[in-house]
């Protein structure tokens, strides 16, 4: 298998990576390169600026505003987005919502819908997980029931990300209690100003606010809001999930995070000269390169596959893209704090040897807890691996 570019996409891939140096706002980049969070204003603006490019939803069938452009360009795009580095355009709307609407959904969803997903004039969340059905989500237990031309909802979920923002939520709920529990859900979306949804905000080890609960009583969501059929919503999130894991490999960004530690382990002394000296250090460093460089070889033969073959059922080899890049991400933050030594402590004194290096350092500490999640969203890697044992392995 030959995975090298072609003229035409090493030139495709110029084109896009002078489009990120030229456009991504300044001090938007500038909070992803210090590891902190842009705000909501900051990600709406970034996608409206591709979504006048006509980049926001580069893999979407054309006719849903998407770009024609081949599995390798869209790769190329990916990574050059993570590396540059520029948000990457809210996926709860572009890579998960979205696709499921046009597959699944009918033609008066898919024209109000997919325009202000694109260009963010509605801001999505995820209602899956719930307190007892993590992992396990096919358990949840949250209730639709069907009233007229209402279904009235009722229940919670959790670590729901972002949804203080949202406008609108996408949720698996249970419509036939009788039925066997993968059979029984539909997927219903809701608008979050409803009457009768509390957000409730978590906080998370890193002292944020990013995920939340979310309460649902008698919510009344219009019948037309059900997408695909009755009863079939665990088809689509199946659906969903499998285009989610392929994204969490995240190679370009890990790619990025990698020339930081170099940077900063440079500046930073240990034994009277620069960390990127100590034999130790490097050694973790390379064997963590190494270990970046066959995900991304693995990544290319999932994209090649796919651009032969065509894109048809979510490829399986997508757990093993996501449990090895969410590894891969949590090592990388785990040698920054290594670089960071005692200035990743946020609480450390004024004085007594902080220099320049605290206004970075204190972004690494949090950055590493909160990347623990990586390994458990979008299906834990042990749920992945029990995939791959089953579709990859035939056991």
């Amino acid at each position: 298998m030959d995975l090298s570019f072609t003229k035409e996409e090493l030139a495709f891939r110029d084109e896009v990576r002078s489009f990120f140096k030229d456009n991504v706002p300044a001090a938007t980049r500038q909070k992803i390169v210090d590891g902190r969070h842009t705000s909501k204003q900051e990600l709406v603006e970034w996608q409206r600026i591709l979504n006048k490019k006509g980049w926001a939803v580069p893999h979407w069938p054309k006719e849903y505003g998407g770009t024609g452009w081949t599995p390798v360009q869209q790769y190329i795009f990916l990574e050059e987005m993570q590396a540059a580095p520029a948000p990457s355009p809210l996926a709860f709307g572009v890579n998960m919502v979205g696709p499921v609407i046009y597959t699944f959904g009918n033609e008066e969803q898919k024209k109000y819908y997919l325009p202000r997903i694109a260009n963010l004039d509605d801001w999505w969340c995820q209602g899956f997980s719930e307190p007892g059905s993590g992992s396990d989500l096919a358990s949840l237990k949250t209730t639709a029931k069907r009233k007229g031309d209402v279904w009235v909802i009722n229940g919670q979920k959790t670590w729901t990300t972002l949804a203080q923002h949202a406008d609108w939520i996408f949720c698996l709920c249970r419509t036939d209690p009788a039925a066997k529990k993968q059979s029984g859900i539909s997927f219903i979306l809701m608008d979050m100003k409803s009457r009768g949804i509390t957000v409730r905000p978590i906080q998370t080890i890193d002292g944020g606010y990013e995920v939340n609960e979310v309460f649902f009583d008698d919510v009344e969501v219009p019948a037309a809001n059900l997408v695909g059929e009755e009863n079939k919503g665990w088809d689509y999130a199946k659906f969903l999930l499998g285009n989610e894991r392929t994204n969490i490999a995240r190679v370009g960004m890990s790619k990025e995070r990698i020339r930081r530690i170099r940077d900063l382990a440079s500046r930073v002394q240990s034994g009277g000269k620069p960390l990127i000296a100590d034999d130790r250090f490097r050694d973790k460093l390379t064997a963590t390169e190494i270990e970046l460089k066959a995900l991304e070889l693995t990544q290319m033969r999932v994209v090649a596959n796919e651009s032969k073959n065509g894109k048809g059922k979510p490829d399986p080899a997508s757990s093993i893209l996501k449990i090895k890049g969410s590894e891969i991400q949590q090592t990388i933050t785990e040698l920054l704090v290594e670089v960071t030594g005692p200035f990743a402590m946020p609480f450390a004194p004024e004085e007594d040897g902080r220099n320049e290096l605290a206004d970075w350092a204190t972004t690494i500490a949090p950055g590493y807890f909160n990347t623990r999640k990586v390994t458990i969203y979008g299906g834990s890697n042990e749920i992945q691996r029990n995939i791959i044992t089953k579709a990859v392995l035939g056991l």
